[in-house]
């Protein structure tokens, strides 16, 4: 899997990536939905080269975590962001489904995926990353998913996807999450096709054990 998509980010410029946005509203409505402190942990997964992380550092926050498998789609973001404001944001390049560096951060305010999710078509690849995301979540901190709906594409970049729905979701994340909102995201690529997504915001119960 970090082979292939350190192969995707070298060979494809950014603004041409069929998950490419320019302006992230529909995880931005989301993040708003949380009313998040300014110094709020945010632990961006499969960040890739996002225009979220510009858009946080612009709203104020200040203590940002941009992961991804490739080393070379963070190094895209950096460039973009230049040296100044990549010193704001702490950087892993790490696997959601075997976590080194992810497994040692400290309980997180906010996590959220965007297009990461669905490439887990594996059980044992999917039990990896909501454990994870269990681990990490603090109680009383939300979780941001947007996926594939059950009307999108069946591949991506390659490979197959799972695609979801809310529902599904509130499955896998279990009853200690609230599901506090969802909606269904027609996103258009670069290329101008369309992909149909499911957002969703899950809170996790404040007096809910780690």
């Amino acid at each position: 899997m970090k082979e292939h998509w350190e192969n995707v980010y070298d060979h494809k410029a950014v603004e041409k990536l069929g998950w490419y946005e320019s302006s992230p509203g529909p995880s931005l409505r989301l993040i708003e939905e949380c009313k998040l402190p300014k110094n709020a942990k945010i632990l961006n997964v499969g960040a890739g080269a996002t225009t979220l992380v510009d858009e946080l550092l612009q709203l104020g926050y200040r203590n940002i975590i941009a992961n991804d498998i490739s080393k070379k789609a963070l190094k895209e973001l950096q460039a973009r962001l230049g040296a100044e404001r990549s010193a704001l944001v702490r950087w892993l390049v790490d696997d959601l489904t075997d976590p080194l560096e992810l497994n040692e951060l400290e309980q997180i305010d906010l996590w959220h995926d965007r297009a990461v999710l669905h490439f887990f078509t594996e059980p044992d690849s999917q039990d990896a990353y909501f454990n994870l995301l269990l681990k990490l979540v603090r109680p009383g901190g939300y979780v941001i998913i947007a996926a594939f709906n059950l009307k999108g594409a069946t591949q991506c970049s390659g490979l197959p996807v799972r695609r979801y729905d809310a529902g599904m979701l509130q499955q896998k994340l279990g009853g200690e999450f609230t599901l506090l909102d969802s909606f269904d995201h027609t996103y258009t690529q670069p290329s101008g096709d369309t992909r149909e997504y499911v957002y969703a915001l899950f809170r996790r119960r404040a007096n809910e054990p780690i």
